[in-house]
């Protein structure tokens, strides 16, 4: 039996980081994932899926991603339910994350979301010396 999944999408608001009572890290995070698809009005739809990161990747999730970083994860799809306090049944499935993979840096992320409130301050042109080459980058 195979329960794979592989998500690419953006993070809906920041990670939240918890600790169990044996004080193991947890982190989740909704994972917006477009459709591949355009609705009828023409606009593009997403699916956002719930996410859960253990140990020391939640610890470093929570550090480096904030709402809106792109990433990718590969995990296995979980469902499990509980009582609420009013004695009803919630259903929870999520995606329990084996591998979360930044797409872009923080500054790319923070670049995009700036990018359409300071256009016009982006259009001046840069000093040479802020020029980035494809040689300084480090992957």
């Amino acid at each position: 039996m195979i329960n794979r999944a592989i998500l690419v999408g953006r993070l809906t608001k920041d990670p939240e980081l918890r600790h169990t009572a044996n004080d193991i890290p947890v982190a989740t995070f909704t994972l917006a994932v477009n459709r591949p698809y355009s609705n009828q009005s023409g606009e593009r739809e997403a699916d956002f899926i719930q996410c859960v990161v253990w140990r020391r990747q939640a610890e470093t999730v929570d550090k480096f991603l904030s709402k809106g970083s792109l990433v990718g994860v590969e995990g296995r799809i979980q469902t499990r339910s509980y009582d609420d306090q009013d004695g009803n049944r919630k259903y929870i499935t999520e995606i329990v994350c084996d591998s979360v993979q930044f797409l872009e840096t923080k500054a790319m992320s923070e670049n995009q979301s700036n990018d359409t409130t300071t256009r016009s301050e982006t259009s001046k042109p840069k000093p040479k010396d802020d020029i980035v080459s494809e040689d300084d980058l480090p992957f």
